[in-house]
């Protein structure tokens, strides 16, 4: 079930009639639950069998590693969470994947071998509960935060419907209290929150899949050269196609659950009007940046131990990055240039000493976690502007390879030339497809 289908606006109204009723907080939770794992299977039901194993494994490991003192023995329980958690993930997602690289491979050095095709099916929103659970896991190995008192406030954590399949992705400090106190929303929440989902779905509906979506998909579908302006033209409407579509849908999430009385991190703050890769990455998909960073990014070691090791762990986390996006070569190659683009501005901020932030300076902006407003929104500068315009180009180029699925895109500042290639949507950026 996605936000933009006549089923869940019929499914939303009972919720908010069901959830408005005058019944104790623990069966409105129950009920939340419940409607929680229907909206989940309105897309295929046997795969709520593995949101249950997810939840359960993870709920008892979490609570053995914040009561064991054993190193070892902590040890142990955090690599079963990570085995189980990733292991689903890479059967799932990236088993396809690997079994043809491996093919490829394997003939590449003489072998005849071509196995049936293994037709996996790929469960919706499983990139996002992963990192969900997994947060959980990881910060009760460290003692982050206090254990879930209860298996269904864990559960509702886990399964909520409005962040379920495209996000935000949410901590356990962040969801978890509201829901040990009954929650209802204002008439001021109630409002706000239906001009959230409100505007969600016109900047889904009208902007992404209608107004933009035809002239992007024309261009890159295109047979052969075409006039660089028709080329710019696909380029930007797939830029913007791209933002509406998933901050759309963030916001359509937002909004839904501010209508039950909960509170949503936000997932985007005008990404592209940053004025540097990093500060895009303060903006554009903002609870994955920060999950990134803090569980990626800064136990690797982050700027700790020298520049070399710095970029080093840069490019790994955004290789890591374009890769948990899609099961594809083309995410790897996206998420390549990112590093390699967040290289380069280090480089020069380094030499130059300029006021930008770079991502592996500061914690609050290693690898994308949202800092302060930069000071182009308080008062315009000229040095800014070109900085902005210097990273616009090539961004909007870059994302062309994040259309298709494989390289036979090229667009050049002299020719723009667009070849053919197929569509390829990110999990990320299509809800329906994790």
């Amino acid at each position: 079930m996605v936000f933009n289908s006549y089923t869940f606006i019929v499914f939303f109204i009972l919720i908010l009639i069901l959830h408005n009723l005058p019944l104790g907080w623990k069966t409105k939770k129950v009920n939340l639950l419940l409607a929680s794992y229907l909206f989940y299977a309105a897309w295929n039901p046997p795969f709520i069998l593995l949101l249950w194993l997810s939840t359960v494994v993870d709920y008892f490991v979490g609570r053995a590693l914040y009561r064991q003192e054993n190193k070892h023995k902590k040890r142990f329980l955090l690599v079963i969470s990570l085995i189980g958690n990733l292991g689903m993930l890479c059967f799932f997602k990236y088993g396809t994947f690997l079994l043809d690289n491996f093919v490829h491979l394997v003939n590449a050095i003489g072998f005849d071998y071509h196995p049936a095709k293994p037709n996996i099916i790929l469960p919706a929103g499983i990139s996002f509960y992963t990192f969900t659970t997994l947060c959980y896991t990881i910060d009760m190995y460290k003692k982050k935060s206090e254990p879930v008192k209860s298996m269904l406030d864990f559960s509702l954590f886990v399964t909520f419907f409005p962040h379920l399949v495209a996000g935000p992705i949410v901590r356990p400090p962040q969801l978890v209290p509201q829901f040990e106190s009954p929650r209802k929303a204002t008439q001021q929440q109630l409002s706000q929150g239906l001009l959230l989902l409100s505007l969600g779905l016109f900047m889904k509906v009208v902007l992404a899949d209608s107004m933009l979506s035809g002239s992007a998909n024309t261009v890159f579908n295109a047979h052969g050269p075409m006039q660089s302006l028709d080329a710019w033209m696909g380029v930007l409407a797939f830029s913007g196609q791209i933002f509406f579509d998933f901050a759309g849908y963030s916001t359509c999430a937002i909004g839904v659950a501010l209508c039950l009385g909960f509170v949503l991190p936000h997932n985007f703050l005008f990404p592209y009007a940053s004025i540097g890769f990093s500060d895009f990455w303060r903006r554009w998909h903002i609870t994955l940046s920060a999950w990134l960073r803090d569980y990626l990014y800064i136990p690797l070691g982050g700027n700790r131990n020298g520049k070399v090791r710095t970029y080093m762990n840069l490019m790994i986390t955004m290789l890591l990055g374009g890769l948990w996006h899609g099961a594809s070569w083309t995410f790897v190659v996206w998420g390549a240039l990112h590093g390699f683009y967040l290289w380069v501005e280090k480089i020069i901020v380094d030499i130059r000493k300029d006021k930008v932030q770079p991502i592996a300076l500061t914690p609050s902006a290693e690898v994308g976690v949202l800092g302060p407003p930069p000071e182009f929104l308080k008062k315009e500068k000229p040095q800014q502007l070109r900085t902005g315009l210097v990273y616009f180009f090539p961004d909007q180029c870059n994302l062309g390879i994040f259309q298709g699925p494989g390289f036979p895109f090229s667009v050049g500042y002299a020719q723009c030339h667009v070849w053919r290639c197929g569509t390829c949507r990110s999990d990320a950026d299509n809800p329906g497809n994790d």
